[in-house]
């Protein structure tokens, strides 16, 4: 059994194979519901060569619904970000997927570009889902760990992007060959599933999560009589927000642009099946099971030596790395040496999505739903900005990726320079990392 909840506190060692305590339990259980939004929320890009013919929609359309999967997003990770400081993980996460669910199951109803549109933009809300996700996972660890515990619970979440892509074609599949639908629609009867596992997972999250180790914010404030005013302008106000909002924007914002176009990619460049393009996106997605944890784990590891610095400096090298290995992945000349550069690509950008958010809990801890919330709605606003570039009918999709290699690798500096050229006052030193926080 647990121990009372009034005598939990936060853990400072994570070990994935367990799951007695509160902590624990919270840990296993924010992780699998992010698996299972990402899953929702990228369950119909493999499945978008079938909406294009079904729908006649060109180039220009299908950009427009790549921006639109990622757009509302934004908002919706400011909104959450601020729930949590307020009313808790526990119940902005129940909210989110039950309202979440809802556009996931209906998108089948689709006749048009315009509401398929439609759709996809209220579908993006699920996103949200990775701000609560890191949140209460940092309510949970203590400093010296809370790097990669926050990147193990994001990348075993995010791997639900890549599994979608390998499942859903295969969901669409299985409904065709039971005679319940033909191929041309199987793409709206296979969105029922993943729309009826985000109902189940908010009844599972509301049931047995808390959130906090000592218990919910509403029983917490009511007995302290305190709570949290301002902490989206504190977020706001902290340069340091802004630059891991950029640096998101060049890391997880290009990971949920490639869960959307990937597929499309190796069809229509190198001539891959359905099937095929949607196990090579899927291969994108599934090293998330390890490449941002490892972020997070080095990420921890450089602040025990040397500091929140040294945790800087390594996302910065991570992002140069990164876009770099786009580059390569965008000139590639055969579909072998693509995959080959992908996979480069994919574990530095991985590890930068880790290495961010082992900083976000050391920024203003008064306000740490907020500055998540700033810094996950940047990684969204990327995605919606590189989007532009595929849709736009001058511009191929491998001359769209050599432009992204080099803009990311540009923020990489970006991130270095500032760094080197802002001094923190009161910088947080390897012993605060380790014992006491930030």
């Amino acid at each position: 059994m647990d121990a009372p909840l009034a005598n939990q506190q936060p853990l400072s060692h994570l070990n994935i194979f367990a799951a007695k305590g509160v902590q624990m339990r919270t840990f296993h259980l924010t992780w699998l519901t992010f698996f299972f939004c990402f899953f929702g929320w990228f369950g119909i890009a493999p499945l978008m060569p079938l909406v294009r013919e079904q729908l006649h929609l060109d180039k220009g359309q299908v950009g427009n619904i790549v921006i639109a999967s990622v757009s509302a997003t934004i908002l919706a990770r400011l909104i959450m970000g601020k729930l949590c400081d307020t009313l808790g993980p526990r119940l902005a996460y129940t909210l989110l997927l039950v309202v979440g669910a809802i556009p996931v199951m209906l998108i089948g109803l689709s006749n048009s570009y315009e509401s398929f549109l439609l759709f996809r933009l209220a579908i993006g809300i699920i996103g949200a889902s990775f701000v609560i996700t890191q949140f209460h996972t940092s309510m949970m660890f203590a400093p010296n760990v809370v790097g990669t515990a926050n990147a193990v619970a994001g990348g075993w979440g995010n791997l639900g992007g890549g599994i979608a892509n390998m499942v859903m074609p295969l969901v669409a599949a299985a409904f065709v060959s039971l005679g319940y639908i033909d191929e041309a629609n199987s793409w709206r009867l296979a969105m029922v599933v993943p729309g009826v596992i985000l109902l189940v997972m908010a009844w599972l999250y509301y049931k047995y999560t808390t959130d906090t180790p000592r218990g919910n914010f509403a029983d917490i404030q009511q007995a302290t009589a305190k709570k949290p005013k301002g902490t989206f302008l504190l977020a706001l106000r902290d340069y340091r927000t802004w630059v891991l909002a950029l640096a998101y924007g060049a890391c997880f914002g290009i990971e949920i642009t490639i869960d959307n176009v990937a597929a499309v990619y190796f069809v229509d460049h190198f001539g891959a099946t359905l099937v095929l393009a949607g196990v090579l996106a899927g291969i994108f997605g599934f090293m998330n099971i390890f490449a941002r944890g490892l972020g997070g784990w080095v990420s921890d590891r450089m602040g025990r030596s040397y500091g929140l610095k040294g945790k800087w400096l390594l996302l910065s090298a991570l992002l140069i790395l990164e876009g770099f290995g786009i580059v390569l992945f965008a000139v590639a000349p055969s579909l072998p040496l693509a995959i080959a550069a992908m996979l480069v690509f994919a574990l530095f950008l991985k590890m930068a999505n880790g290495c961010t958010y082992s900083i976000v809990p050391f920024v203003n801890k008064q306000a740490l739903g907020s500055v998540s919330g700033v810094v996950g709605a940047g990684g969204n606003l990327g995605a919606m900005l590189v989007g532009f570039l595929f849709k736009s009918s001058a511009i191929t999709y491998s001359m769209a990726f050599l432009y992204i290699g080099l803009g990311v690798a540009a923020v990489g500096g970006l991130v270095l320079l500032v760094r080197l050229v802002r001094k923190e006052i009161g910088e947080v030193a390897p012993e605060s990392l380790t014992l006491a926080g930030a």
